[in-house]
């Protein structure tokens, strides 16, 4: 269930749903013949094929999917848990658990899939299975330095190969079709005989047309966190964008008053926060701005969230982003914490007052250059850590 927990499926609920998932997963496999040690290691022996066109089918139709609910933000793409890479450890292990698959004719779901239906054989498979974890489980300590070897981190391809998301998903789509034409004609010729499920040949070729283009629509789907931040780097976008904004001189009226309503989104980096930040305010950067942690703070109903930066135009960016995810309201600090530090913090007055609007002005800046940063130094020791939204660990 992933990131849909816990706020779409409840704790509770999520044990029932995976339940019924794992029950119609094992049905799945069963339909698809991995029950049977036979046409599993058909893989290897180039007789059939099952195994990689629907370990390709999962794969790619999960990765779609992914990049279609984390275009329309319906699932929080930084939760999903990414498997560290220990190189030498992910060889070693691919290598044993492959010679397992071709002498034991099981992996290790789909021994369970067998036993549940009384193979004896994948029983005995699952025994040694217990065998296996116990070896490594008693034996970590002399083979630790070898598990951690060559450790990259979480490593995801289309990074490390410097690509965008959408054309690493269309690639892999058509790597899978590929594969699945290439081993139907291994298949008919080890077998000697064309293989009568993929008949006719027409409606594969259509098929595969569909493939592609669903594998094509990956390109019109960028992440959505990837689509706005491109989006605020136009600063002609950004300047064009109608979004309020709130002075020095009333965001110091605010805080001095306490005003309960409104809470403060600072922008700038952890370190900049630490050495300065103003009274109800909370620390996220931009890309947590799309996170889970900083949803629940700016979501709280009957606040107003004021987002803040050095310069004025980071301030607007953030307060675009913010309405562009839905929030409520946003407003910007007109002219950035700079400008709030130059008429409110670091105010001096002047020696020709004008008018009388500004003698006021001037006699409350001078009030909130004295009031505010004594808050400011009481926030110090107040200031609570936000709460870090957890990677969802699972998989198979």
């Amino acid at each position: 269930m992933g990131p849909l927990v816990p706020d779409i499926i409840g704790n509770e609920l999520n044990f029932v749903v995976a339940l019924f998932i794992g029950i119609a997963f094992g049905f799945i496999l069963e339909q698809a013949g991995f029950s049977t040690s036979q046409k599993l290691v058909g893989l290897f022996y180039g007789y059939d094929f099952t195994v990689l066109r629907v370990f390709f089918t999962a794969g790619v139709t999960a990765m779609l999917g992914v990049v279609a609910l984390g275009h329309f933000g319906l699932i929080d793409i930084n939760l999903i848990y990414i498997n560290p890479t220990f190189l030498w450890s992910a060889l070693i292990g691919g290598f044993i658990m492959g010679l397992g698959f071709v002498v034991g004719g099981f992996c290790p779901g789909t021994s369970v899939c067998a036993a549940a239906i009384g193979k004896i054989d994948a029983m005995i498979f699952i025994l040694g299975s217990f065998f296996g974890v116990l070896i490594f489980a008693e034996g970590y300590p002399i083979f630790e330095s070898l598990y951690k070897a060559e450790n990259w981190g979480y490593v995801r391809i289309f990074d490390t190969l410097g690509m965008s998301q959408g054309l690493f998903a269309f690639l892999l789509t058509a790597v899978a079709v590929l594969a699945f034409w290439a081993t139907t004609i291994v298949e008919n010729k080890v077998n000697g005989k064309p293989n009568m499920e993929f008949r006719p040949v027409k409606m594969y070729v259509g098929l595969t047309g569909l493939a592609f283009i669903i594998g094509l629509s990956a390109f019109f789907l960028p992440d959505i966190s990837e689509a706005y931040l491109n989006e605020i780097k136009n600063e002609s976008y950004v300047n064009s964008y109608e979004i309020k904004s709130i002075t020095p001189d009333e965001l110091a009226f605010r805080i001095m008053d306490n005003d309960k309503s409104i809470q403060i989104i600072d922008v700038r980096s952890a370190e900049e926060f630490k050495k300065m930040s103003l009274p109800k305010s909370l620390s996220f950067s931009m890309n947590e701005l799309f996170n889970k942690s900083a949803e629940r703070v700016i979501t709280v109903k009957h606040k107003r969230n004021v987002f803040i930066a050095d310069d004025e135009l980071t301030s607007r960016k953030a307060a675009i982003l913010a309405d562009k995810l839905g929030y409520v309201e946003p407003v910007f600090l007109k002219g950035g914490l700079n400008e709030f530090k130059k008429e409110i913090l670091e105010f001096k007055m002047p020696e020709e007052i004008k008018t009388r609007r500004e003698a006021d002005t001037y006699r409350f800046r001078e009030k909130a250059s004295k009031v505010i940063p004594v808050l400011i130094e009481q926030n110090k020791n107040k200031i609570i850590p936000k709460k870090e939204s957890k990677r969802i660990i699972g998989g198979c």
